[in-house]
């Protein structure tokens, strides 16, 4: 078995892989796209970091590849969905780095709070600005943490170790289970009001791209300081910038940016801000872990068939998961389906088997339907190991049922969400020996194929309603791919769902909102 390091990895990694027997590797970094592709029809495996990219057009050429290990987290320089549809496995190592990136986060806030990058360069050039570069005590002070994950809730209790009162901003996860690690629960409003600092721990997702904006800093103190290790974009920097100006924002610690490296930007010159070149995952020991994880995982899965950590499929023989790819593919979109509908963080979930399944092992599904659910939350953190983990993480039951009887398919799998705030159902099956097909939302019966960029449209069930809806998105540019309408039962409603050549801008979604007989519009990403 061939593996090709395409990335810089951790010699330790690399050792691995050569003292592995039947394994030959071959490490060839910053290969130019043409060139990693003409490269890459010889090897079985791909290691890789964040530059390579592992496009759809460079899965073509990969021939004989089976697996791309991520030494890290983050999966936007993979193509997924063309990798699931090539069989190829897709894995991530997704705790190697959690430590050493929120330890970074603590010593940003320390540094940024006791002006130490100013003071070495004033020192630096002859200057004594004692006064001029007097701190403060973190001891005492409010640390408001926007997401519960890994990394969040490590800063939260590094932070209670000095001694800071700390709350927890996290839709997606219930109050008790924030109340039981021994914090302080509260909504984004409250965290804006009465937190020191805010150091923001959320994945880049559509409704997180710039949630940290004007708005969110006309809510907070006067004097706060933001920390941003997560990723680049959530704080928006122009009103960031203009925060710092006014003086509301006392000081900004950033190890990402909206664009990278950030060249001329205003924040990296700003007085009152402190940053770093991405460097919250760069430590010795973070990549020494990320290296070992990553060859362990290709090594066992080419030697043993073992998968771990796959994004795209879970722990099962191969014959098995030919025959149950198609369930699977279904569970995981139903899930993301439930998570874009409902509101409050989810309690409970309940996975039901209708109908004949023939004799299919149906065990990967509750976690398909968790991956799916999960992954508009934390997005590259969940896979099929850990889902059912992160699931229990964050309080969510989760059951199953079965019957024999099925009222209108064959089989049938029905996904009930129950939140804080609301109750939703799911139903879908697969069409023919592969297609899956959303069956039923709550009381509206329909055949949705969920893929792609769709809104979910609830209106008034009367002539000219579909018409204004496709008039609007016409106005704008936006051609509709695909329509498909279910009727309610026993009521005067029907669901559009459109599936659209791009996503649907929120200025549009806004407009599509005041339409006469319009009741309601989610926008749907699968």
């Amino acid at each position: 078995m061939k593996v090709l390091v395409s990335d810089n990895l951790g010699e330790d990694g690399i050792r691995m892989f050569q003292d592995a027997p039947g394994i030959d590797v071959d490490v060839k970094t910053g290969l130019a796209p043409e060139a990693l592709k003409e490269t890459i029809t010889d090897y079985d495996a791909l290691v890789i970091r964040s530059a390579t990219k592992v496009t759809e057009d460079l899965l073509q050429a990969a021939t004989r590849l089976k697996v791309v290990g991520r030494a890290g987290i983050g999966l936007d320089n993979v193509d997924i969905p063309a990798a699931t549809q090539r069989g190829v496995v897709v894995m991530n190592t997704p705790t190697g780095n959690v430590v050493t990136t929120a330890e970074h986060a603590i010593a940003m806030m320390l540094a940024l709070t006791r002006n130490i990058p100013m003071g070495t360069a004033s020192l630096r050039e002859g200057r004594w600005e004692k006064k001029k570069l007097q701190g403060r005590e973190i001891f005492n002070k409010v640390l408001g943490v926007i997401g519960f994950g890994k990394i969040g809730a490590i800063v939260a209790d590094r932070a209670r170790g000095l001694k800071m009162n700390v709350m927890i901003h996290d839709p997606f996860v219930t109050p008790e289970q924030i109340q039981k690690a021994g914090f302080e629960c509260v909504d984004l409003d409250t965290l804006y009001a009465r937190a020191d600092y805010i150091s923001v721990h959320v994945p880049k997702l559509k409704n997180t791209i710039g949630m940290v904006n004007a708005a969110a800093f006309a809510k907070m103190k006067d004097g706060v300081m933001i920390i941003n290790c997560a990723r680049g974009g959530i704080v928006a920097e122009n009103d960031l910038y203009e925060a710092l100006v006014s003086g509301k924002v006392a000081g900004a610690a950033l190890d990402v940016f909206e664009t990278e490296p950030p060249g001329e930007s205003p924040l990296v010159t700003h007085p009152r801000v402190i940053c770093t070149p991405h460097l919250g995952a760069s430590t010795r020991e973070a990549q020494t872990n990320v290296a070992v994880a990553v060859a362990r995982q290709i090594i066992d899965f080419l030697t043993a068939g073992t998968v771990v950590n796959a994004v795209n499929m879970p722990s099962v023989t191969g014959e098995a998961l030919e025959k149950i790819r198609p369930y699977l593919i279904l569970a995981e979109r139903m899930g993301c389906l439930q998570a874009q509908l409902v509101e409050g963080p989810i309690k409970e979930v309940v996975v039901e088997f209708h109908g004949d399944f023939r004799d299919l092992d149906l065990s990967p599904i509750p976690t398909a339907v968790l991956k799916g659910m999960l992954t508009p939350v934390v997005k590259d953190d969940v896979n099929y190991v850990n889902a059912q983990v992160m699931a229990q993480q964050r309080g969510i039951k989760v059951t199953e049922t079965s019957s024999a009887e099925s009222d209108y398919y064959v089989n049938q799998i029905t996904v009930r969400a129950i939140t804080t705030e609301m109750k939703s159902v799911v139903s879908g099956t697969i069409f023919g020996k592969k297609d899956p097909r959303i069956v039923k939302i709550d009381k509206f019966r329909l055949e949705m194929i969920p893929h792609g960029h769709m809104a979910l449209i609830q209106n008034i069930d009367k002539p000219g309603s579909i018409g204004e809806i496709g008039t609007a998105l016409g106005q704008h540019g936006i051609n509709i791919g695909r329509m498909q309408v279910g009727q309610e039962e026993d009521g005067d409603r029907n669901i559009i769902f459109l599936t659209t050549d791009t996503p649907i801008p929120d200025a549009v979604v806004a407009e599509l909102r005041q339409l006469s007989l319009v009741k309601t519009v989610t926008p749907l990403e699968f």
